[in-house]
């Protein structure tokens, strides 16, 4: 199997047929990356056994790839949507996306991400004759999947202090904005927000460090910095109001929780594998100031050499010891949506969330909508994105463990991109919730 993964192949694009009779169709040619897939094959023989694999180079020339097993139907032919992948491939079952969220990097500790989404990815599918050891070549074609649907503008913000590029639907608008805050990694990460706005959501993707002139390294934080991205949100033509919506993973996901803690104008926050305590740096806002949540290094487990498991090392922030890194969520006048991925390894992301809800109830406010997500790891991303289970983490400076099984956290994507979207809609969108009322 290891042949066949790292061996070059001839791609044809869109879809293609060789001499061989044999035909693989991808379809469509083009689309957004968190689109489902339709693979069909014809031309086999009944019964045939074949090897389908998928290719993808990312930015940075490393090569991610998936090996699936199937036996073609009485017909000779194969549809990923109703034929089942069998035992000794990257997955087993009928998998219509397994060719996407099994993809594996061919160098250890690397994850799959978009940095410059004017771009699409390329997904190359060839199928072999045979399993264990793969045959010639009787079919390739390949996909573009992008990450900014037509007609999607980006305008790179650099207004005030604000860094960050907004992203625009099509059309005369204004539309529901939302910011969308990015975990530890640094920079500016724009693929969920030029997704989102594919989706008819007018995105800020907000920088906050180590991008152009703002800080290189996490100090402190400024929320007056976050409090200018809301305003400049608000005051936007083509935003509509009265209030925006946050959207936070990992660390974002604390910062945008402090964020509808102490600002105006925020009607809902969706919050991904976040937590309820500040993390990493002082965060300061006029007179109040949250210390980041301590640690303790003899928790830190090793699942396997030179690998680590930080899951339990941070402190309760319940505890009196550790309140003043608790944000005050129950000051927050807003709907909140929670997604937690059960085995995420990075902190008890579904602690906090339980956290969250008792501070607001405490406070008499309404209960957040809460959705779990077994054997889910710390990465939730759009659709399709291939699981990330160890990687070296930015701050502990050693590789992690994200968490997660393959196929439970791919679903987990599907249905939580969705359920994002909707609640974004819901709470942001006043005319979609007219019409989903008649």
């Amino acid at each position: 199997m290891l042949s066949l993964l790292r061996r070059p192949l001839l791609f044809v694009p869109r879809s293609g047929r060789t001499m061989s009779g044999v035909s693989l169709r991808v379809s469509p040619g083009r689309c957004l990356y968190d689109e489902p897939l339709q693979l069909q094959v014809r031309g086999l023989s009944p019964g045939q056994d074949v090897s389908l694999r998928t290719a993808l180079t990312d930015e940075a020339g490393e090569l991610f790839t998936s090996v699936a097993l199937y036996r073609a139907d009485s017909g000779g032919e194969l549809e990923l949507s109703r034929s089942p992948a069998l035992e000794g491939g990257s997955y087993t079952g009928v998998e219509p996306e397994g060719p996407l969220w099994s993809l594996e990097p061919q160098t250890p500790l690397r994850r799959l991400l978009k940095k410059d989404v004017r771009s699409p990815f390329q997904l190359r599918f060839s199928l072999h004759q045979a399993h264990c050891p793969p045959g010639a070549l009787l079919a390739a074609a390949a996909q573009d999947r992008s990450f900014m649907g037509e007609g999607v503008t980006r305008e790179p913000v650099r207004e005030g202090r604000v860094r960050g590029s907004l992203f625009l639907p099509p059309g005369p608008g204004p539309f529901p904005g939302i910011i969308e805050v990015s975990g530890t990694g640094g920079g500016l990460l724009e693929y969920k927000a030029s997704l989102l706005a594919s989706r008819g959501f007018a995105t800020l993707a907000l920088a906050y460090y180590n991008y152009e002139d703002l800080p290189k390294k996490m100090k402190e934080f400024r929320l007056e910095y976050f409090e200018e991205a809301v305003n400049y949100m608000l005051q936007h033509p083509q935003v509509k109001g009265p209030g925006i919506g946050l959207f936070g993973h990992s660390k974002g996901g604390d910062l945008v929780l402090s964020m509808a803690s102490f600002l105006k104008g925020i009607t809902a926050t969706a919050v991904v594998n976040g937590s309820v305590a500040n993390s990493v740096a002082d965060l300061h806002y006029k007179d109040n100031t949250l210390l980041p949540i301590g640690y303790d290094v003899n928790k830190v487990k090793y699942p396997q050499p030179g690998v680590c498991d930080i899951r339990d090392v941070f402190y309760n922030p319940l505890e009196e010891a550790n309140r003043k890194s608790l944000i005050p969520v129950g000051k927050a006048d807003c709907k909140f949506l929670f997604i937690v991925g059960e085995d995420d390894r990075n902190w008890k992301s579904d602690f906090h969330a339980q956290t969250a809800c008792q501070l607001l109830e405490a406070e008499g406010k309404e209960k957040p909508e809460v959705v779990y997500y077994p054997k889910a790891g710390h990465y939730i991303e759009p659709p399709y994105f291939p699981l990330c289970q160890i990687s070296m983490h930015v701050l502990v400076g050693f590789p992690v463990v994200w968490g997660g099984e393959p196929k439970a956290h791919a679903l987990a994507q599907v249905d939580s991109w969705q359920r994002i979207q909707a609640f974004f809609h819901k709470h942001l969108n006043q005319k979609h919730v007219l019409e989903s009322k008649l």
